[in-house]
Order: structure tokens, then C-alpha cells, then sequence
């Protein structure tokens, strides 16, 4: 995530009455809280390093506004399946059927592993890697962007 994305949500949380923000992407997950320390916590390496190239002479924040707390975490280890188009995923085809797949699932190439709604149309979802799902990033029902991470397959 780019340190301009990263002010940006910073300064939202802070002006706003949300006192939490959690946001996955491709690249890692972003945790902002809002809180009284002055206290910036988490950051992994690539983030950190950018931060200390693209703003070298940060003036520090007032003593009185409030101040949030990032945790950047990397992204998993393993093959990530990216959602091809914007809409609302869905881990099953009804809301009482059985999931496509669940974590541990051994799947194949090919084999669907969720639904995303775009335009009232269900697009199935194909796996276009085989291996076994190690983690779900999106929960059911939640609207995704082009490109967000949906699943990590080993």
C-alpha cells in the first residue's frame, strides 16, 4: 500500500467517528484504531523503509489531536486467487448450501471455490492454481474490488 493511501485512511479514521479500520489487499492488511497514545506500532519492513524515504522530516502531530495506531501485516505465504471483477462474494450457492470450499480443502485447478455477484449475474469462481486453500480473506457476503485477494493456496 502506497504512504499517500496510507495518510489518507490515517486522516479519515482520525476525522471521523470510526474507531477502527481493517483493509486486505494483495500486498498485506492494514489495521488502523484509533487512540490517544502517540504510538505508531506494526509496521513491516517494505512499509516502514517507504515511509522513512518518501517523509524524512515529518513534523510531529499535536499533542491533542488524536492519534491512530497502524499495524501492517505481509501477506501470506502461498498462491493468492484475486477477485477478476468488482461485486459480492459468496462462499456458497445459497445461503444454506454447503461452502465451495473451506480452509484445508484440497482443490483442484478448474474446481469452483466461490461466486462473486456482479449485476445480479453469479459468476463462479475457479481455483487457477491445485493445492490445499490455506486461508479465506473475504467473509460471505462482502463487496470486492478488481484485484482483491479472495484466497491463499499452498
Amino acid at each position: 500500500m502506497d504512504l499517500r493511501k496510507l495518510k489518507t485512511l490515517i486522516d479519515l479514521v482520525s476525522d471521523s467517528n470510526v474507531s477502527e479500520l481493517e483493509i486486505t489487499e494483495a500486498e498485506g492488511k492494514v489495521r488502523i484504531v484509533k487512540g490517544g497514545g502517540a504510538m505508531v506500532q506494526g509496521y513491516s519492513q517494505p512499509v516502514y523503509q517507504q515511509m522513512q524515504h518518501a517523509a524524512p522530516a515529518q513534523a510531529p502531530a499535536p499533542a491533542a489531536a488524536p492519534v491512530a495506531a497502524v499495524v501492517v501485516e505481509e501477506a501470506a505465504v502461498g498462491h493468492t486467487v484475486k477477485s477478476p471483477m468488482v461485486g459480492t462474494f459468496y462462499r456458497s450457492s445459497s445461503p444454506g448450501a454447503k461452502a465451495f470450499a473451506e480452509v484445508g480443502d484440497s482443490i483442484k485447478e478448474g474446481e469452483t471455490i466461490c461466486i462473486i455477484e456482479a449485476m445480479k449475474i453469479l459468476n463462479e469462481i475457479e481455483a487457477d492454481k491445485s493445492g490445499t486453500i490455506t486461508k479465506i480473506l473475504c467473509e460471505n457476503g462482502q463487496a470486492v474490488e478488481y484485484g482483491q485477494a479472495l484466497f491463499i493456496i499452498e
